[in-house]
Parts: structure tokens; C-alpha cells; sequence
């Protein structure tokens, strides 16, 4: 009986974590139509889960985000460093605002009322409190109190300053580095735990969707499609407008019929991974072979990009806590969305680059706003759409910037690679000059 019980448990942990995930959607959803308010009992559960969700918050944030500055030394943040981290920062502000007005106009979730009441009253902060409240006058404070904006501020001012320690005094470095090391191993231990309770999140998710659906009944599934289109819509506009327009078209000079043809493979790779650190490998077999961008170039920018662009995760943030305020029935003002796009461009910054990173990374958000973390669990279900879309929308901004990088500083070779077929020559989306 043991052995048969350790063979099922090991059956179960080879199906991958999302699909079983989905899997608790699908039978929490079919129990809260089947049984009704009934199972409204299993409801603890799902809040367990949401509180361990809130537990990883202000950890992961700070591990994250001072693994990932270690790469951005002033030794590299050149003109190279500082036109990737640049780019960077455009785009992804870019991407939430333009989830931010994709959710505006489509409004999804509005009409639904999953947990009307539990959204935390408050005024709307003016933009003057917004600016000011990123800048903390206690870092020890804001930790304690979960402030995002002030944490994310004073960790990357910290991280920073350590890698300019390191570089500028050589007897110091070698500690810099172990304090480094010591929150990469931080990093990965806060990954086990994230792995630990989305693990618990397959009973939590179907909690949440039991008692959920069997409270509000069935209208939730039309208001996710909703949420999945206005998601989907905003990812194909900041790839046409943001990447083939502005980037490769209007900056760099190029052909964005070619860029597409030269990055294909580590879309595809990235809709299928859902992960941008592990489609890393084609991104740089692309940037190299295909896109001909010099190794002095993508061996910074897609790693980098990799770590920090998240253009898609600021998409859905924006997008799903636009979502969360329309089914509690708290509409954000102008002041808040601005507030929202700030935290979803920094939190995107630390969002780790794997499938379901995502799920954690709203509850950051939602707990900055002051929205109900039961949204979560409604959202998971439809995680692995959202989670696809956004990560080939990652990549394909770190090609996009690699290659307006390499352009610029003359490591873009355009009579190689896709730019010299004859295709793209027999249209006017070539480069002009080159």
C-alpha cells in the first residue's frame, strides 16, 4: 500500500504544476456549479493559500531584485549598459500604460461581483503622494509594512551602490561578491518556497473556484475570456506599435518583416516554455545566427532582458488588477492607475523569468492597491494563457532592443542573416541606408 501510495504521488508531481493547477480550475468550477453555495465550506482553504500568496511578497522582491542588479555593474553600464537598461525601461512603461488603456476601453470583469465588500475602502493618493511615497524615510519601516514602491526604491539604491563598491574598491570586492551570493542562494530558497505553495495552490485554486462559482454561479467564465481577450488585444498592439513601428521601423531602420523572421523560433519557444530564462538559449542562437547581432551586444542585453524586461507581466499586471477592481465593484481613479503602473513596471523588474511567477507577482500588486487577494485564485486558472502570451511578448522585446542596440553601436551586421534575403528587399520595409 506505501509503495502504491509513492507511486500515485510521484505520478502526480510528474504532471507539470500549471496543468494541475488548470486541472483544480476545471474540478473547483464544475464542484461549485454542481454543489452551489454549499461548498463555500472548502473556502478556508483557498484563504490559506492567498495568505502564504502575501507571505512571499516583500522576500521575493528583495532577493530578486538584487540578484538581478548584480549584472548591471558600472563597469558594463556603458553606453551599452545604459542604452539596454534605457530601452528597458521604456518599454515596459510603454506596455502598461497601453494595458492600462486596453483595459479602460474594454472594461473586462465589469458586472461581475465575485467579493463585493472585501475591497479595503480608501482615497485615492494624489500623484504628488504617489512620487513622494517611493522614497522611504525608514527602509527598515517599509519592509515591515509592506511598502513596495519604498522597498523596490531602497533595494535598487542599495544594489547599485554594491556594485559600485565592488568595482571601485578591489579589496572589497570579494566580500560584495559573497553578499551577492548570498541572496542568489536567497533567491533560490525563496523559489522553493514559491514552488511549495503553488504545490498547496492546486487545493487552494479549487477551494477558491468551489466556493467562488458556488456563491456568484457561472458568469465568472465569460468575464475570464474577457480578461484573457483584453490581455491578448494589449499584447499584439505593444508588439505591432512598440517593437515593428517604434523600434524597428521609425528607430533602428530596419525591416520588422525580417526582425519577425529572425526571432520566430524564440517566440514560439517562449509560448511553449512560458519561461523567459529557459528560451534564453534560442534567444541568443537567434540574436547570433539569425539576427546577426554582435556577442559584445546580446551577451549583455538578453540576459539582462531576460532578468528585467518583462513588458508582458506589466500587460497583465495592469490589466487584471483593472480586472479585480471591476468585480469588486472599486473602480480605480486616474491617481490610483497611475500609482498602478508605476508598481507594475517595478514589480515586472523582479518578476523571475518562469512559469507561474505571475501568480505572485499579483498579489504584490493587488496588496499595494488595496483590492481582495481572492482574485488570485480566479486568475490562476487562466495562468497558462496569459503566462504563454506574456512571455513570447518578453522575448520578443529583448530581440527588439538587442537588435536597436547592436544598430546603434555598429555590432548589427545587415548584409548577413535575415537582413540579406532577397524578401524583404522586394518591399519597402527595408533598411534605408544600410
Amino acid at each position: 500500500m506505501v509503495n502504491l501510495g509513492t507511486r500515485l504521488w510521484h505520478r502526480y508531481r510528474s504532471i507539470p504544476l500549471i496543468w494541475r493547477i488548470f486541472t483544480a480550475f476545471i474540478l473547483g468550477s464544475v464542484a461549485g456549479i454542481a454543489f452551489g453555495d454549499r461548498m463555500t465550506v472548502v473556502r478556508p482553504l483557498g484563504d490559506l493559500f492567498l495568505r502564504l500568496l502575501n507571505m512571499l511578497v516583500i522576500p521575493i522582491i528583495v532577493f530578486t531584485l538584487l540578484t538581478g542588479i548584480r549584472q548591471l555593474s558600472p563597469a558594463k553600464l556603458g553606453k551599452i549598459g545604459g542604452t539596454t537598461v534605457g530601452l528597458y525601461a521604456i518599454t515596459t512603461t510603454i506596455a502598461g500604460g497601453i494595458g492600462l488603456v486596453v483595459a479602460n476601453v474594454l472594461q473586462p470583469g465589469r458586472g461581475l461581483d465575485l467579493v463585493g465588500g472585501e475591497a479595503q475602502s480608501q482615497a485615492p493618493p494624489s500623484l504628488m503622494d504617489v512620487i513622494l511615497g517611493i522614497v522611504p524615510s525608514n527602509p527598515v519601516s517599509a519592509l515591515a509594512d509592506g511598502n513596495l514602491l519604498a522597498t523596490v526604491f531602497f533595494v535598487i539604491v542599495f544594489g547599485i551602490a554594491l556594485t559600485y563598491v565592488r568595482d571601485q574598491q578591489e579589496q572589497l570586492a570579494e566580500g560584495v561578491d559573497s553578499v551577492f551570493e548570498a541572496f542568489e542562494i536567497g533567491t533560490e530558497a525563496m523559489f522553493v518556497v514559491v514552488r511549495g505553495v503553488l504545490e498547496f495552490g492546486v487545493l487552494g485554486v479549487f477551494a477558491l473556484m468551489a466556493s467562488g462559482i458556488g456563491a456568484e454561479g457561472i458568469g465568472v467564465f465569460s468575464s475570464l475570456g474577457e480578461l484573457v481577450l483584453a490581455v491578448a488585444i494589449a499584447i499584439v498592439i505593444h508588439i505591432v506599435f512598440t517593437y515593428l513601428v517604434f523600434l524597428m521601423w521609425l528607430v533602428a531602420d530596419v525591416s520588422p518583416i525580417a526582425f519577425l523572421s529572425g526571432a520566430k523560433d524564440a517566440m514560439v519557444t517562449a509560448f511553449a516554455t512560458r519561461s523567459s530564462s529557459g528560451t534564453l538559449p534560442v534567444t541568443m542562437r537567434n540574436a547570433d545566427e539569425d539576427l546577426r547581432i554582435s556577442e559584445r551586444v546580446y551577451s549583455f542585453t538578453l540576459p539582462v532582458g531576460a532578468t528585467a524586461n518583462m513588458d508582458g507581466a506589466a500587460i497583465r499586471q495592469a490589466i487584471t488588477v483593472m480586472f479585480a477592481a471591476n468585480v469588486v465593484g472599486q473602480p480605480l481613479a486616474l491617481t490610483e492607475q497611475a500609482f498602478v503602473l508605476i508598481v507594475a513596471v517595478l514589480v515586472s523588474i523582479g518578476t523571475a523569468g518562469v512559469p507561474g511567477a505571475g501568480i505572485v507577482m499579483l498579489t504584490v500588486i493587488l496588496t499595494q492597491v488595496g483590492l481582495p487577494l481572492a482574485v488570485v485564485g480566479f486568475v490562476a486558472g487562466v495562468d497558462p494563457i496569459l503566462g504563454r502570451v506574456a512571455t513570447m511578448n518578453n522575448v520578443t522585446g529583448d530581440l527588439a532592443v538587442s537588435t536597436v542596440v547592436g544598430k546603434w553601436n555598429d555590432e548589427l551586421d545587415l548584409q548577413s542573416g535575415v537582413w540579406s534575403r532577397d524578401t524583404w528587399k522586394a518591399t519597402n520595409l527595408v533598411p534605408s541606408g544600410d
